[in-house]
C-alpha cells in the first residue's frame, strides 16, 4: 500500500508527560482521516509535529515514501501541507483578502499586488462553494466565517494535506454539517485530510478510517464504515461509555432566577439584540437556552453574569434583585463560552486559576497573605476529582494544558462554588465522549442538588437530553417554551430557524 503520508513510531515528551508514545499514523491520498482520542490524548500535539511545529524525540515522517525533515511550518508548506488550528491564526484587525495571502503576499517593485490575488480568492471561495467577503475584517465575521478564511489560506496555498484541528468546536450544528460537505468535496478533488475530533456522529459522516489514540498511545486503525459509535468510545476511553443521559424525574422547588423584561440594544444600531426577555429557573431543574448562535444568548448571558449592563428590565435572584456589582457574591457560578477571553488567566499556574473569584476567602488568606498551601491542596483535589490532564500538576501553567482539559478546569472550578445557580454556556464544548458523559452528569448533580442550572448549548442531542425545560431564542426573543419529551428535532429547528413561534404568555 503506497500512503502519502507516514508518520512512524512518532515520541515527543513534554515535562512530566509523554504526549505521543511510539505512535504511527498513515494516510492515503484522497481519503478523510479521522484522528479520535480524548483530551490530552495527544492528538494536537502529533498533527503540531507534522506542521513543523514541534520537533519529535524519536520517529520519522515519510511522503510519498520518501523520508522528509519538517523543521517549520515553512517546511510544511513547501511539502503541501497546510493546518486550520484549534483556536484560529488570524490577524482580528486585517480583512480576510489580507489573512488569507498572508505570508504568500506578491510584490512587485516594493507594491503589494492585490488584485490577481483578489481574483484567485474570489475563484476558489466559488469553486470551493466558501463564500466570503473579501474586504470584511476578521474581527466583524463569525466564527464560522473566520473558518472558511483559513480553510481559503490552504487553498491558496495550494496545500495537498490538509489538517483541520478541532474544525467543529466553535461551530453551529448547520455550519458543522457545511464544513463536513466541504471536506468531502475536498476529498474528491484529491486532497486529504487530516481530522482531529471526539465527536463521534462527524467521524461516521464524513471519515473514511479514523486512528483511535488514548493517553498518548497508539490504539488502533479502522474503516468507520464497519464500527459503530459504541465501539469508537469504548477505544477511545477505555471502557464502555454512556452516550444517554440518565436523570430522574425531580421534583421542582422555589424560583431561584427570575429574569424581567430584560433589553440590550445594538451599540451600532436601533434593533434589539436582547427584546424584552422574560422567564425563570427554579431549583431543581435544568433550563435549556437554545438557538443558532448570534441570536441574543451571548448578550443574556453577559447580562446575567454582570458582563453588561442591560439597556431595560431586572435580574433577581432568589427574589431579590441584583446589580453588576453583586451577581458573584450572590451565589452564582458560571462557565463562559469562551474559556480563554473569559475563563482563565493562561499565563497563571492552574492552581492559582481554580481560586481566581475565592482567593480572598478566610480558606484562601489571612490578613491579606494568602495561604499557597491551602490553594494547592484546593486544586490537587479538583484535579484529582475532574480528571483534569496536567504534565505538572496544580503548578501547570494552564496555557500548556489542552482546550478540553482547559475547560474541565473552569468547570471543576464553577462547580466547587457554593452556588444556588450555575449558568453554564457551552459547557462540553471541546470535550471528548468520557468527559462529557462526566460532565452531564455534574449537571444533573447540581439539579438534584436542589440547584437551579441554567444551560446555553448549541448542541441539539444535548439540548434534548441533559434539559428539564427547553427555551427557543431566535432574534433576541423567546419564541418557544417547550419540554424535550414534547418536542421533535424538527419542531425545534423550526423554533430556532424562525419557522415558527409559540405563543408564550
Amino acid at each position: 500500500m503506497d500512503y502519502l503520508i507516514e508518520m512512524i513510531g512518532i515520541t515527543k515528551i513534554f515535562p512530566g508527560i509523554v504526549a505521543n508514545d511510539d505512535i504511527t499514523l498513515q494516510l492515503k491520498k484522497g481519503e478523510i482521516h479521522a484522528l479520535l482520542g480524548e483530551n490530552g490524548a495527544g492528538k494536537s500535539t502529533l498533527m503540531s509535529i507534522l506542521f513543523g511545529l514541534y520537533q519529535a524525540e524519536k520517529g520519522e515522517i515519510k511522503k510519498n515514501g520518501v523520508m522528509v525533515n519538517i523543521r517549520g511550518p515553512n517546511d510544511a508548506g513547501r511539502l503541501g501541507i497546510g493546518m486550520v488550528h484549534q483556536h484560529f491564526k488570524l490577524v482580528h484587525n486585517f480583512t480576510v483578502l489580507e489573512n488569507i495571502i498572508l505570508g504568500a503576499e506578491t510584490v512587485k517593485h516594493g507594491i503589494l499586488e492585490l488584485d490577481d490575488a483578489r481574483k484567485q480568492v474570489v475563484e476558489l471561495s466559488k469553486r470551493y462553494k466558501l463564500e466570503i467577503d473579501p474586504d470584511a475584517l476578521i474581527s466583524g465575521i463569525t466564527v464560522g466565517m473566520q473558518q472558511r478564511v483559513e480553510i481559503l489560506k490552504m487553498l491558496y496555498r495550494e496545500n495537498e494535506i490538509l489538517i483541520f484541528d478541532e474544525p467543529t468546536a466553535v461551530l453551529t450544528p448547520q455550519e458543522i454539517e457545511e464544513l463536513m460537505h466541504i471536506m468531502k468535496n475536498l476529498a474528491a478533488e484529491g486532497k486529504s485530510i487530516l481530522f482531529i475530533t471526539h465527536k463521534l456522529n462527524e467521524i461516521k459522516a464524513a471519515a473514511d478510517r479514523c486512528t483511535v489514540l488514548r493517553k498518548g498511545k497508539y490504539i488502533g486503525t479502522v474503516d468507520t464504515a464497519s464500527v459503530s459509535k459504541e465501539e469508537l468510545s469504548e477505544m477511545m476511553v477505555g471502557r464502555k461509555v454512556n452516550l444517554s443521559v440518565e436523570k430522574a424525574e425531580q421534583q421542582i422547588g422555589e424560583v431561584i432566577l427570575k429574569v424581567d423584561n430584560l433589553t440590550v440594544n445594538s451599540k451600532t444600531h436601533g434593533k434589539a439584540l436582547l427584546d424584552n426577555v422574560n422567564f425563570e429557573v427554579r431549583s431543581g431543574e435544568i433550563v435549556c437556552i437554545a438557538g443558532i448562535d448570534g441570536n441574543g444568548q451571548q448578550e443574556l448571558i453577559y447580562a446575567l453574569a454582570g458582563m453588561l449592563e442591560p439597556d431595560e428590565g431586572s435580574v433577581f435572584l432568589e427574589e431579590r434583585e441584583i446589580t453588576r456589582d453583586d451577581i458573584r457574591s450572590r451565589g452564582l457560578a458560571h462557565i463562559p463560552e469562551d474559556r480563554h477571553k473569559h475563563g482563565l488567566v493562561l499565563d497563571y499556574n492552574l492552581a492559582f486559576n481554580m481560586v481566581l473569584q475565592s482567593y480572598y476567602h478566610p480558606r484562601f488568606q489571612k490578613r491579606g497573605f494568602l495561604k499557597f498551601n491551602e490553594i494547592y491542596k484546593f486544586a490537587d483535589t479538583l484535579i484529582s476529582n475532574f480528571d483534569i490532564r496536567c504534565g505538572q500538576g496544580a503548578h501547570t501553567v494552564t496555557r500548556s494544558m489542552s482546550g478540553g482539559n482547559q475547560q474541565k478546569a473552569i468547570i471543576a472550578r464553577e462547580i466547587s462554588r457554593d452556588s444556588r445557580l450555575l449558568i453554564a454556556v457551552q459547557p462540553t464544548r471541546g470535550l471528548d465522549v468520557g468527559a462529557i458523559e462526566y460532565i452531564h452528569k455534574q449537571l444533573v448533580a447540581e439539579r438534584t442538588g436542589g440547584k437551579g442550572v441554567l444551560l446555553v448549548s448549541l448542541e441539539l442531542d444535548e439540548v434534548m437530553d441533559v434539559s428539564d425545560r427547553i427555551l427557543v431564542i431566535f432574534e433576541g426573543k423567546i419564541v418557544a417554551n417547550v419540554r424535550p419529551k414534547d418536542v421533535s428535532f424538527q419542531e425545534l429547528g423550526l423554533y430556532m430557524s424562525g419557522s415558527a413561534k409559540q405563543e408564550i404568555a
